[in-house]
């Protein structure tokens, strides 16, 4: 039997959505669609997302992934932001610790820069109070040399110091999946690649949309009490739609990332710092990778695609070799890519990287709810913003009576683990209970820190495909065989600095003990049903199209494990198998299957190809 959340499952949620009138439907399946449902569903309302493409495959992807704190609006003097969203980064951290990590980054101060060091100091200082940091998180201030000490990459000419504060690394697109999980739990219907064509009206009021099956064709007929616009940078397409696009509108700004390999940037500490041109550069390593970002300029090109050009690689090259002038980066050494589309609110007369970042909500005559602009850090209180609004309207116009907000205590899916105080016992447990059923240790605690308290369920499945294994082929089935190539790098280096609770021996430890924070060298431990997948690879596969409704190659390798983005080696090696293990398991046609393989291999290009003048998404 088919999970709720499974890739098989779409089309009877769809059909789901259709036997009775939602109370709230909502259009959009990135972080502020998928905070919305949840909400909506925990308080008891009927709920239904659809999304055209997969769940986050738009912005929140494609983020810095990071749970700011809001420094930079501190610098906008925007007080109010930076106060609510340091209050929002703490509850995401502490709902989910297992897709959120505590990330201590490194504010290099230089002479002549952007930042001085008493403005710096006072700063973080105001910053800290604002956000209600925690003590242990609270700014330092360092010299030269104990900046160099963190960091022995920066440029020495000219350093004065530097302030060193926490911020929060997330997984953004991880992040969504899970909190769409969270709401499905509560009651809540979601279903991705399912388009909403155009909106159904009743005297003048929005009562429904027509829903497209990208994937089987059909149309639906989704009846709403509610109807949420969720879309992000398409918001002002739905509110054309409505014949509701007037007065204020979005801003499209394109933001571009770049990974290298640590063995070619070694960054040991993450660092956020100023260019010559104003903009601020974010450097993080994670999972034997160096990212760095982002760009900022106006998009005009297709929302769907955006893509990275020469002079968007050019300039995070230069940022780079700017501050970190020993490395020589070129463009040879760019592994991989993302481009992301911010829908900012439009500001007359102001650049991409001074338009604010705030959220607002606005409501058409027909009853349309337009959720427009807003940061992943507030996606919660976005959320109970906009349901607040729905359960006032739904009572007053249908009578109808809903419990307030939930989730500021609410954790998502893979968060029942304690807390973040707790999440690295959670984590050595579970490494001990796969060693229990014959599992490898790192195994167990790599599916832990990816998984959070999901990861049982990982675990029954590596146990299961074990003995069918043993069962089905014999015992040659599940000898060792080769190191299978895992995310590499120095996973100690990676966390002896991020500030989580516990201490940071046993932090490394636990990760060390894991193998990095996702796939892991192991013995490569072919299954039953799949000769060619190692338990590393089939394992998170099977799990992703029964519990996170994968539908395509892309989906799994882009969004469910971020490999395509971090380890593109490792998605080029098990592309094949994996389309293989799809087509089985969905029943792909040659042509499908072809279709499929075709679409990843084309993302594989684009994420290390930047994109031609005159080519399809041309920012």
């Amino acid at each position: 039997m088919n999970s709720l959340f499974a890739g098989k499952s779409r089309a009877g949620m769809l059909q789901a959505m259709t036997q009775a009138p939602l109370d709230l439907l909502v259009i959009g399946g990135g972080i502020t669609g998928a905070g919305i449902v949840l909400d909506a569903a925990a308080r008891g309302m009927r709920a239904g997302l659809v999304e055209m493409q997969d769940f986050a495959a738009g912005t929140s992807s494609r983020s810095t992934k990071l749970v700011h704190g809001g420094l930079r609006y501190l610098k906008q003097l925007e007080i109010g932001v930076v106060a609510e969203v340091g209050r929002e980064r703490a509850i995401v951290y502490e709902n989910g610790p297992h897709v959120t990590t505590p990330e201590w980054m490194l504010l290099p101060i230089y002479k002549g820069g952007t930042f001085g060091r008493l403005s710096t100091s006072v700063g973080l200082r105001v910053y800290d109070l604002l956000a209600g940091v925690k003590r242990g998180e609270r700014r330092s201030m360092l010299s030269a040399e104990d900046a160099l000490a963190k960091e022995p990459l920066l440029r020495r000419e000219g350093l004065l110091g530097g302030g060193y504060y926490v911020e929060y690394r997330t997984d953004d697109a991880r992040l969504t999946i899970e909190v769409l999980k969270a709401a499905v739990a509560q009651g809540a219907m979601a279903v991705n690649y399912a388009k909403a064509t155009e909106f159904r009206y009743e005297d003048g009021r929005v009562v429904g949309a027509a829903v497209r099956d990208r994937i089987g064709g059909e149309t639906y007929e989704l009846r709403a009490r509610k109807v949420v616009n969720a879309a992000g940078p398409w918001v002002d397409t739905l509110r054309e739609w409505d014949g509701s696009k007037q007065g204020k509108m979005l801003q499209l700004t394109k933001g571009v990332h770049l990974v290298i390999d640590q063995g070619r940037f070694p960054l040991r500490q993450a660092v956020y710092f100023d260019t010559p041109d104003g903009r601020m550069i974010f450097a993080i390593p994670r999972e034997g990778k160096t990212y760095v970002g982002t760009t900022d300029t106006v998009y005009q090109g297709d929302i769907a695609h955006p893509r990275m050009n020469a002079e968007d690689r050019q300039y995070v090259i230069d940022a780079i070799n700017g501050m970190f002038p020993s490395l020589g980066i070129t463009a040879v050494d760019v592994e991989s890519s993302w481009a992301g589309v911010r829908p900012l609110i439009y500001e007359e007369g102001k650049s991409p990287s001074e338009i604010s970042r705030r959220d607002e909500i606005w409501q058409s005559d027909s009853g349309l709810i337009t959720m427009a602009g807003g940061k992943l850090t507030g996606y919660r209180k976005m959320a109970e913003t906009v349901v607040d609004r729905v359960a006032a309207q739904l009572g007053r116009e249908h009578g109808l009576r809903f419990h307030a907000c939930t989730t500021k205590h609410l954790p998502i899916s893979g968060g029942h683990v304690g807390g973040g105080e707790d999440f690295y016992g959670y984590v050595q447990t579970k490494s001990t209970e796969a060693e229990e059923l014959g599992l490898p240790r790192e195994l167990g605690a790599a599916w832990a820190m990816k998984y959070g308290s999901n990861a049982g369920q990982l675990m029954a499945i590596a146990s299961e495909m074990q003995r069918t294994a043993n069962k089905g082929l014999g015992k040659s089935a599940v000898k060792p065989e080769p190191e299978v190539e895992g995310r590499s790098g120095s996973v100690k280096s990676e966390v002896e600095e991020t500030g989580r609770s516990g201490s940071v021996a046993e932090e490394a430890e636990v990760k060390a003990e894991a193998g990095g924070e996702s796939f892991v060298k192991g013995e490569a431990r072919p299954v039953a049903g799949s000769d060619a997948l190692p338990l590393e690879v089939a394992v998170p596969l099977k799990y992703a199209l029964d519990e996170e409704m994968v539908v395509t190659p892309g989906d799994f390798f882009i969004r469910r494990t971020g490999s395509l983005l971090f380890d593109i080696a490792w998605a080029r090696r098990w592309k094949e198998p994996v389309i293989a293990y799809m087509a089985g398991y969905f029943g792909w046609s040659a042509e499908e299957k072809a279709r499929h393989a075709d679409e990843l291999e084309r993302a594989l290009t684009e994420a290390v190809e930047p994109e031609q003048a005159g080519q399809l998404g041309e920012g």
